[in-house]
């Protein structure tokens, strides 16, 4: 087994290993906003000061959910409003393996979650701004920004067909073009 099978299989089952707080099911009564902000790169800001500690930013990440009103932390006690820019994550990492349904792309994100794009987690480029923007879904509504460096990268690993270039992963075919 090659390294990059090795690195491969290790990424596979850290995203089987993930576990989340149930948020959808949270309903509080207490609800407001409170001065937190995403911005477009995935850096998480408090009152204007950037979060030093990548760990609280994953745990705040973990109650994170998007609703009809924006994006909000969740608690069982309290829903809290926060702003972002675009989406609250970035796609930083992506490694490229073999699974059962053939070739497999697992991203990781800025905040350390794994995500194999498949038909659940879809990847699609939003090119209405002027320049495309790619983007994958990580779970329930929420979404990550494909980095640059990390999009140039997917295309490197598109095949093209129909005079556009696809991903395939799990199975599912994703245009990034």
């Amino acid at each position: 087994m090659s390294r990059i099978d090795d690195i491969f299989n290790e990424l596979s089952e850290l995203e089987r290993k993930q576990s989340f707080p149930p948020v959808q099911s949270w309903h509080p009564e207490r609800e407001g906003d409170i001065d937190i902000h995403i911005d477009a790169s995935g850096d998480w800001y408090h009152e204007g000061s950037r979060f030093q500690r990548k760990a609280l930013v994953k745990l705040f990440s973990s109650i994170l959910r998007k609703d009809a009103d924006g994006y909000c932390l969740v608690t069982p006690a309290e829903k809290l409003r926060i702003d972002v820019a675009d989406v609250p994550f970035v796609a930083i990492d992506v490694e490229r393996g073999d699974g059962e349904k053939g070739p497999e792309l697992i991203f990781t994100t800025n905040v350390d979650e794994y995500v194999t794009a498949d038909e659940d987690h879809p990847i699609w480029v939003d090119a209405s701004g002027g320049s495309p923007r790619p983007y994958i879904h990580v779970r329930a509504g929420l979404n990550a920004l494909i980095s640059r460096p990390l999009y140039y990268r997917l295309v490197d690993l598109c095949t093209e067909a129909d005079g556009r270039h696809w991903l395939i992963s799990r199975g599912t075919r994703f245009a990034l073009d």
